[in-house]
């Protein structure tokens, strides 16, 4: 359940994101809005090209947009410094991406721990926290295993265990489910929204999945530029 009283995880107000000038600019979004609260799951879909990548991009503070506001738990972005920016991207967000990024040469459980030793937590605290993330996406017995010796659902589910480690307040997926079979995709998309319910986190998923808006609370559709709230869809 979303906490109304709270300034949401996330807001985008007025957003405006163009590339190059005259009769060669791009205009991505055109004024687009959308608000976020804790506890809610959200799905983003469009069409290729849309978008939603560079929305994700710009709700993580990865992107600047050419006008208009973010505000990360009421916290406008333009008024933050390089390092306070970098301080929530550590502490406030967590990113999943199609393909799972995981470094090859350490195991499962230091992939986990690895944002939280950045983050100046100990070995030991990290290790504990990473097993209870491995454990939820049920993968204790595969915990010493390196990405190599995974599936790739697996992989994802690691990855996924690894964006929450540093207990954001928002995690943001593009395409999580994007580079596996239909089956494991099912299986760790499940992983996801359970895991990320138990976490009492908000989400914004984008995919071109359809059928997974069925088992998140609302959908965002990127359309022309603009953001449309769907509410609940079913397909």
């Amino acid at each position: 359940m979303s906490d109304a009283a709270a300034p949401p995880v996330l807001e985008v107000r007025n957003l405006v994101r163009s590339f190059g000038e005259g009769a060669a600019k791009l205009e991505v979004f055109k004024g687009a809005n959308a608000v976020i609260r804790r506890g809610e799951i959200v799905t983003l879909v469009g069409p290729s090209g849309a978008g939603k990548s560079s929305l994700l991009h710009i709700a993580g503070l990865l992107e600047a947009p050419t006008s208009g506001e973010v505000l990360i738990e009421g916290r406008a972005a333009a008024t933050l410094s390089d390092r306070e920016r970098t301080a929530i991207r550590r502490t406030a967000l967590g990113f999943v991406y199609q393909f799972h990024h995981l470094l090859p040469e350490f195991s499962a459980v230091e992939n986990v721990m690895m944002p939280q030793r950045i983050a100046g937590v100990s070995a030991a605290a990290a290790r504990a926290e990473a097993m209870r993330l491995l454990d939820l996406v049920g993968l204790t017995a595969r915990a010493s295993h390196r990405p190599a010796q995974l599936s790739g659902g697996e992989q994802q589910r690691v990855a996924i265990a690894r964006a929450l480690s540093n207990k954001p307040k928002l995690l943001l997926a593009d395409e999580p489910t994007g580079n596996l079979d239909p089956r494991t995709a099912d299986k760790v998309f499940e992983v996801l929204l359970d895991i990320v319910r138990r976490e009492g986190l908000a989400a914004l998923i984008a995919t071109h999945n359809h059928k997974l808006i069925n088992y998140t609370d609302r959908t965002l559709l990127l359309h022309e530029g603009k953001l449309v709230d769907g509410g609940k869809l079913t397909v």
